[in-house]
């Protein structure tokens, strides 16, 4: 696959007119697309499409122009394509002339050009959205030195199982493997294994759990019994990577007990992490860990990375620095952290870490450590009004993307804000001087801005 060379000088088309003559230039969106310089994706991207032979790439800035917007209104895949059409700002802002009546691309052309450009390349779009919000001012240069860093979950798109139903799943999907190999098992457990499950859950709501750890053990035990059937049927062959991925779950599954730390949660997310909030309605999180750091003042993200295996908050210290450092080419003088940052100290000298139980406070370090708070409702709108709340990408990749785009669809949100806000003084103002009144301060200084 190759991507498509520059698109030539177009002739004016008689019989349609541009989309620039339909719509309202003013829009935030449009005056979005002014901040963006679209011309560096495709010598950033150009190299991960080159091919002699197959059918050419979608245009870098559709797909980049489409990821924005999924995660700045908070839509899935499909939903994003298809708004696409009924949209003409979305058009306009993915680089359209004309209106177009059929879909941009397939659904499924989002999810490839996620897994082609890997956890850089999403970086690399935050960074362009940290570039607009300079240009545009919704950030000072002077702000990107003091940030504030703090730590969440992201959810993962998986059901509350419970240990009966993954015991039940998992029997089911290593009996199916089996089946669809040819391999001919002495019993599947079929007919008694759902019935177990759900006298399980009967028994757990009405608080008799002698009887649902019974229930349990016969679960575990047979379990166990066709796992140690495929191994035999299996002896001396070669297994196929479904098989053995398949196994190696219910075998996981098998041995695990309640007591264990490192728990698998869900058959098709092994790599979901059970976390404790320590708060009374959420007092446990099933996903995985994500650092955000946004600068002190405005509460622009300037850097969000996922960190799988749920780490203490002070080992994330050191990479998360050093992405914003990277995105942002400027090196944080004061980091503002809560005190589960305690223990560790930033490499660069030049960075002064203050924690929020810091005794002894200057006035201002007083008045600088009210900011800390910046970051609470940042991770709120995140979770809210973007998709931080429920993650639907498959594996690790699929955390690390998902939660790179969570802070440039909210840098995005951010621009489109202050946009708005400036569209709304305008005609206010505009309002004003047209029926004669006088302009107040305010509106004279949001003219300005």
């Amino acid at each position: 696959m190759r991507a498509k060379p520059p698109a030539p000088v177009v002739v004016e088309d008689l019989f349609r007119q541009e989309l620039v003559y339909i719509i309202n230039m003013r829009h935030e969106l449009v005056r979005l697309t002014e901040l963006i310089d679209w011309s560096v994706f495709d010598r950033q991207f150009g190299a991960q499409f080159v091919s002699s032979t197959g059918r050419l790439a979608l245009p870098t800035r559709l797909v980049a122009g489409l990821l924005y917007l999924k995660h700045v209104y908070a839509l899935s895949d499909e939903d994003v394509v298809e708004r696409w059409v009924e949209n003409l700002y979305y058009q306009h802002f993915c680089g359209e002339r004309y209106v177009r009546h059929e879909m941009p691309c397939d659904p499924s052309s989002l999810v490839r050009w996620r897994k082609r450009i890997g956890e850089g390349g999403v970086e690399w779009l935050l960074k362009q959205t940290i570039e607009a919000a300079k240009q545009r001012g919704a950030v000072k240069r002077a702000s990107l030195s003091t940030n504030v860093l703090d730590t969440t979950v992201q959810p993962k798109a998986i059901a509350y199982r419970t240990d009966s139903g993954l015991l039940n799943r998992a029997r089911e999907l290593l009996v199916d493997e089996a089946r669809a190999r040819g391999i001919e098992l002495r019993q599947s457990y079929a007919r008694i294994g759902p019935r177990a499950d759900q006298h399980a859950g009967r028994y757990a709501h009405a608080k008799q759990y002698r009887r649902m750890r019974g229930q349990l053990r016969r679960l575990r035990t047979w379990l166990g019994r066709v796992i140690r059937d495929v191994e035999r049927k299996t002896a001396g062959t070669t297994l196929t990577a479904a098989l053995t991925h398949k196994l190696a779950l219910a075998r996981r599954l098998h041995a695990q007990r309640r007591e264990d730390s490192n728990k698998l949660y869900a058959l098709h997310a092994p790599e979901v992490q059970c976390i404790a909030k320590g708060k009374a309605r959420t007092p446990y999180e099933f996903g995985g860990k994500v650092s955000v750091a946004v600068t002190a003042n405005e509460g622009l993200v300037v850097g969000m990375r996922a960190m799988p295996g749920n780490p203490y908050d002070g080992h994330t210290l050191a990479e998360t620095l050093e992405r914003v450092e990277i995105l942002t080419e400027t090196t944080p003088t004061t980091v503002l952290a809560d005190r589960g940052h305690r223990g560790v100290a930033p490499e660069n000298p030049a960075t002064r870490l203050i924690l929020s139980h810091t005794r002894r406070r200057a006035p201002s370090l007083k008045r600088l450590l009210k900011r800390r708070q910046v970051v609470e409702p940042v991770i709120g709108y995140m979770k809210t009004d973007g998709l931080l709340d429920r993650n639907w990408l498959k594996g690790e990749l699929g955390d690390a993307l998902h939660a790179v785009m969570r802070g440039a669809g909210h840098n995005l949100r951010l621009i489109l804000a202050r946009l708005r806000a400036l569209y709304c003084a305008l005609i206010a103002v505009t309002t004003m001087l047209a029926h004669g009144r006088p302009m107040d301060r305010d509106a004279a200084h949001a003219a300005v801005a």
